[in-house]
């Protein structure tokens, strides 16, 4: 079994990278007056290069070269969802409360890609809290599953990435204040630690895998490392939709 000491001193915004991943970010700069399928290439490649298994290159035609990217299989155990689970998109993502890519992604891309592809897209949210740390994003992963049990996850889960209060014991009371809640039973469950096993479960099963950095995400098993934007995240579901 893995053993966990605290991460390395990290912005309490910047995502957990390795060496490879960040000399990659670099170069993704300049990839952005690239067209739209460079960007898919390029955030899915960071998949590949996290995991060092470059796919197989095929083409597609005589001028359009592609590859058949690597897939991975990931577990949704019984994490929080949302769309069919027939759907035939399985979009899992690794995310940090804290993580302030994270936060960005779910206001600015996540609404609008839900809304692109309604009833294709089973969306499932499992914790990786490792910024700074990981002790702020551990509490609040905890916070959202007590909101849960009250049947207020995805309530809750839109509260903590909005920032409005913080990431606090206070503040998820305050949360839980807002939404109608039973604050006192949250607070109950967040200090007994009920749903600690659960967060560091989707934690070790992460590290596992070798995911190092939030948001991680799997389309259909395809890893797609970072933030990537809306444009990016609909060409490869529109791909694998027309695969189907």
């Amino acid at each position: 079994m893995l053993e966990y000491g605290p991460m390395s001193q990290l912005a309490a915004d910047q995502p957990v990278q390795s060496p490879e991943v960040k000399a990659l970010s670099a170069r993704i700069l300049a990839l952005r007056a690239v067209p739209i399928l460079a960007a898919l290439v390029v955030g899915i490649g960071l998949g590949y290069l996290l995991w060092g298994r470059p796919a197989a290159a095929q083409t597609a035609g005589p001028a359009t070269p592609t590859a058949e990217p690597r897939r991975f299989d990931v577990s949704a155990d019984d994490d929080p969802a949302l769309g069919p689970a027939d759907a035939p998109i399985i979009l899992i993502e690794f995310s940090d409360y804290s993580c302030g890519f994270c936060r960005r992604w779910h206001q600015e891309t996540f609404p609008d890609m839900m809304a692109a592809f309604p009833d294709q897209i089973r969306f499932v949210y499992r914790d990786l809290p490792v910024v700074g740390g990981g002790a702020v994003g551990y509490a609040a992963a905890q916070a959202a599953d007590c909101a849960g049990d009250q049947g207020a996850y995805w309530e809750f889960h839109d509260a903590l990435f909005s920032g409005q209060y913080g990431l606090t014991r206070e503040a998820y009371l305050q949360y839980a204040q807002d939404l109608g809640l039973d604050a006192d039973a949250l607070a109950e469950c967040l200090d007994t630690g009920y749903h600690a096993a659960e967060v560091q479960g989707d934690l070790t099963y992460a590290y596992n895998l070798g995911i190092t950095s939030t948001p991680t995400f799997f389309v259909n098993g395809i890893p797609v490392i970072g933030a990537q934007s809306l444009l990016t995240f609909s060409q490869l579901i529109q791909a694998e939709l027309t695969a189907e």
